[in-house]
């Protein structure tokens, strides 16, 4: 009976977090001391000492950290730095998008998509770039880093596999997303962006910026001698300037200059990351620790910085920890284990449960849905049936690569920023999308990795 509830009460807390807006990090922390005390019987002590403090640090650190870099100018500054790069060519554009948005998300920012969509988009429509084709490389940009060690998703899924007694592979944890995330915008590059391969988009000469260039008024090429394009030479490319100032002002931004806080942010950035790979040095104190060093460095520049802190994600992260933690202790997940082994197909069950979190995660909380899936997975796991690192990171990016869905957080803002004239067509177009790939990534990771790995 015990057991029943304790799953009955997992999946309730997945139901109302997913229909209301009320934190599910909340509803498990409830559930820990209601099914953890009252149900089985389990010290309240003994609930309170299973919560996550490493990874409340490890959340909480970084979030504050990439707070500090965002109110101070570092992010903006990343991305002028990149932007400038491109120097106006289209197809670089889309790819120099993929990696910003790869790289915010790797260095702790969930809401990456969210950020760089009012700027992609709009790019994309005065290049003449499919908005489809921008706003899902954005986003599987995103979802390739998703499981960087130091940012929110990697942190909960290691500490839970930890937590679990499974052991966590960060390295392959990463790496698989990556690279399938990384193949799948190729292959939309190769359906959609073929035609963005060679020279700058160019501009009538006399055309102002509302005219449909990316600003100012008309440009000669940015080496200064005579206009290049079409016959006649009657067009202009942009220069460097007119892209970075465009591109950066549809997100009410500046260009930014490097001086010694953002140097220092930076600087305190590339430690956290070199320290934490090559050293083994903890990823949560190492960002507190800078934190606190860019915090007093400029004392009174960030006066509220930690509001900005991802309060909500760093309790549904403990929340769910902590009512995993009890589901261990009362017998739970081995219950789940030998009901799991009863199946008699290990590999199909492992398939099931694939298809399971990509179809409940295309709808709901790509975390939560982990949340539930890999500790009722853990007890097969333990036992050896299948492959435990391969089997991980298929779920992990099982459940994340629907974000693109048009009802999750990274396809709302793709679609509230898409430039296109009938937005209804735009997002069926993203929900069909969404659909091939429920269909069909489950089914292509397992075969690439769970069989292989198990046999």
């Amino acid at each position: 009976m015990v057991y029943a509830i304790s799953i009955v009460a997992l999946i309730a807390i997945f139901t109302v977090a997913t229909l209301t807006p009320i934190n599910m990090g909340i509803l498990a922390f409830a559930g820990a001391f209601v099914i953890g005390g009252w149900v089985s019987g389990i010290p309240v002590e003994d609930i309170i000492d299973a919560f996550p403090g490493s990874t409340f640090i490890i959340v909480g650190g970084i979030t504050l950290l990439f707070a500090i870099a965002k109110t101070n100018g570092t992010i903006d500054l990343v991305i002028e730095a990149s932007l400038r790069l491109v120097r106006g060519r289209r197809w670089a554009i889309l790819w120099m998008m993929f990696l910003l948005s790869g790289l915010l998300m790797a260095l702790g920012s969930v809401l990456a998509v969210g950020m760089l969509a009012p700027i992609a988009m709009p790019l994309a429509a005065k290049n003449k770039i499919n908005p489809f084709l921008m706003g899902m490389v954005i986003s599987h940009g995103a979802l390739a880093c998703a499981f960087s060690p130091i940012n929110l998703y990697g942190a909960f899924i290691n500490g839970l596999m930890d937590s679990t007694g499974v052991g966590a592979n960060p390295l392959v944890l990463f790496a698989l997303p990556f690279v399938l995330n990384l193949a799948i915008a190729i292959v939309l590059f190769l359906i959609y962006g073929l035609d963005l391969i060679g020279r700058r988009t160019p501009r009538p000469v006399g055309e102002t910026s509302d005219g449909g260039g990316f600003g100012g008024s008309s440009r000669r090429s940015s080496g200064g001698g005579a206009p290049t394009g079409g016959p006649g030479g009657n067009t202009a490319t942009l220069t460097d300037r007119e892209v970075i100032e465009e591109a950066l002002s549809h997100e009410g931004m500046k260009p930014v200059k490097m001086d010694r806080y953002r140097f220092a942010t930076l600087a305190g950035i590339g430690f956290l990351v070199v320290g934490s790979v090559a050293f083994g040095i903890d990823v949560g104190v190492s960002a507190i620790c800078i934190s606190a060093v860019l915090l007093l460095m400029a004392p009174k520049s960030h006066p509220k910085v930690v509001d900005n802190v991802a309060w909500p994600a760093v309790v549904l992260v403990c929340g769910m920890l902590t009512y995993m933690a009890v589901m261990t202790q009362n017998g739970t997940l081995d219950f789940l284990g030998d009901a799991a082994s009863a199946l008699g197909s290990p590999l199909l069950t492992a398939l099931i449960l694939c298809y399971a979190v990509a179809i409940i995660s295309a709808f709901g909380s790509s975390i939560g849905t982990l949340g539930i899936a890999l500790p009722l997975a853990a007890p097969m796991l333990a036992m050896g049936e299948v492959g435990a690192v391969g089997f991980v990171a298929a779920l992990a990016f099982s459940a994340t690569v629907v974000d693109v869905s048009p009802f999750s957080t990274n396809g709302v803002m793709v679609l509230a920023n898409a430039q296109v004239e009938d937005k209804a067509r735009f997002q069926r177009k993203m929900l069909a999308y969404c659909g091939l790939i429920v269909l069909s990534a489950p089914m292509f990771v397992w075969a690439l990795v769970v069989v292989p790995t198990s046999v």
